[in-house]
């Protein structure tokens, strides 16, 4: 039975009105027209659908969206402000640690969570924190690096 779902979506009121147990990604893509957030392995292993729910990183290819109710949803479309991009997209460009761009969104993402917390990083902290994020395309030591960057970025700025 459809239900009426209000959230935070990139920092807007958002309400839809479907099933419940439909999946977060499904839900952004299809009904909502947000297709940063991408399907890969529809199993929650590799990260490519990774989103931040209340600041956490959440895979939305298993999250409901009954899950969301309430709550305050980031996807990649939300992490610029007034056309600047965040810190971490400029060191993703920066180091070249965008390939295909595929696992994009979720590893910055899955990084932007994992600086909230973590806002100085050493680079084991930052291996263990992206290594659940599958890139396809062997990018991983650039995107590390860029998380590196990133977190003096956002240091230098003040956090966003």
């Amino acid at each position: 039975m459809e239900k009426l779902i209000q959230f935070r979506l990139n920092g807007e009121p958002t309400q839809i009105k479907t099933e419940p147990e439909r999946k977060l990604l499904w839900v952004l893509r299809s009904d909502l027209g947000l297709t940063g957030t991408k399907y890969s392995c529809g199993q929650g292993f590799c990260g490519g659908c990774t989103l931040l729910v209340d600041n956490q990183a959440v895979r939305s290819c298993l999250y409901p969206l009954s899950f969301v109710k309430g709550k305050d949803v980031l996807t990649i479309e939300g992490l610029s402000k007034n056309g600047e991009l965040h810190p971490l997209q400029e060191a993703f460009i920066q180091h070249n640690a965008l390939q295909c761009g595929f696992c994009t969104p979720g590893m910055i993402l899955t990084a932007y969570s994992f600086l909230l917390k973590n806002p100085h990083p050493s680079r084991e902290q930052i291996v263990s924190a992206m290594e659940q994020n599958l890139c396809r395309c062997g990018s991983h030591n650039r995107i590390i690096q860029a998380v590196k960057t990133a977190s003096q970025m956002m240091a230098k700025e003040g956090s966003r």
